[in-house]
């Protein structure tokens, strides 16, 4: 009798050892997967190396066929001085970078400030809206490099010309997605708000911006993307430093190993700043 009840008393003492292996598996299955992703972009990069010393070499073009070798040492001599200033004409790729990620991140705040505003004000009155839409449908399709001209008739200044510029490409992503955004939140809640008396400022501030914010944080990182498009085109007109400016002051050199570079730094530079965006979007909570 002892022994069956001591059969039926006993109970698992280890009731977490469950969760810990399936957290042991998640953990291996991630590593493999870094392994398997690192091993992918190696083959990936070495396939296109090859490929491309195999389109370049043998052109016989005086060296503007711009191959691996040579790109990599321009790579080398651009970064040993990138920090050269000497003078306002004869300066090193990290001013030409600086000055354009500045205009970028001018006209792309500008842009934010307001679109978000303007955005909640659209989704949450339908008269308004209706009233502003056409004016938003006309142009928002506008290329952001036809307003170039214009900037220049009225602002007289490439940089405030070219921030300009960048507003214009950044403010439809940001403004559309709000608005959307706004829409999607759920009637209940507004409703709720409202039945508890509460005025319009607490309504928008705990409300409708935090269910808002996951389609807010999608428009900036569409409009931070395309700014950084645009002020590369912006910048071959507008002159000045840029990488816009320095990729068109080497073409016209015919230093096309530069261009490549210039092209891997806009690309690198471009994923760093959508990426960041993306960090920015793991931290909104879904609504």
């Amino acid at each position: 009798m002892s022994s069956q009840t001591t059969q039926f008393t006993r109970q698992p003492t280890d009731t977490g050892s469950a969760p810990e292996a399936l957290q042991q598996r998640s953990r291996a299955q991630r590593s493999r997967n870094r392994v398997r992703t690192t091993a992918l972009f190696v083959i990936f990069f070495a396939v296109f190396i090859v490929v491309w010393h195999l389109a370049t070499v043998g052109f016989d073009d005086g060296g503007l066929a711009p191959t691996p070798g040579a790109t990599w040492d321009r790579l080398l001599e651009m970064l040993s001085d990138a920090f050269l200033l000497d003078g306002p004409n004869n300066v090193g790729i990290f001013y030409h970078l600086l000055a354009s990620i500045q205009r970028v991140l001018l006209g792309f705040g500008l842009a934010a400030l307001i679109a978000v505003p303007l955005g909640l004000l659209l989704g949450t009155s339908r008269v308004i809206n209706d009233g502003l839409d056409p004016f938003i449908q006309v142009l928002r399709p506008v290329s952001p490099l036809a307003w170039l001209p214009l900037g220049l008739a009225l602002l007289r200044d490439s940089q405030m010309t070219a921030i300009f510029v960048i507003f214009m490409a950044a403010i439809w992503p940001i403004l559309i997605s709000t608005i959307d955004g706004v829409r999607r939140v759920n009637p209940l809640f507004l409703d709720l708000a409202r039945s508890l008396e509460t005025d319009t400022k607490t309504r928008v501030l705990k409300v409708l911006l935090p269910a808002t914010l996951p389609a807010i944080v999608i428009g900036l990182r569409t409009a931070l993307s395309t700014a950084w498009l645009v002020i590369v085109a912006a910048e071959m007109i507008v002159g000045g430093r840029g990488m816009g400016h320095f990729v068109w002051n080497e073409w016209n050199a015919l230093n096309t190993p530069s261009i490549v570079v210039a092209i891997v730094i806009i690309g690198g530079v471009g994923f760093l700043l959508d990426r960041s965006i993306a960090q920015l979007q793991r931290l909104v909570p879904k609504s």
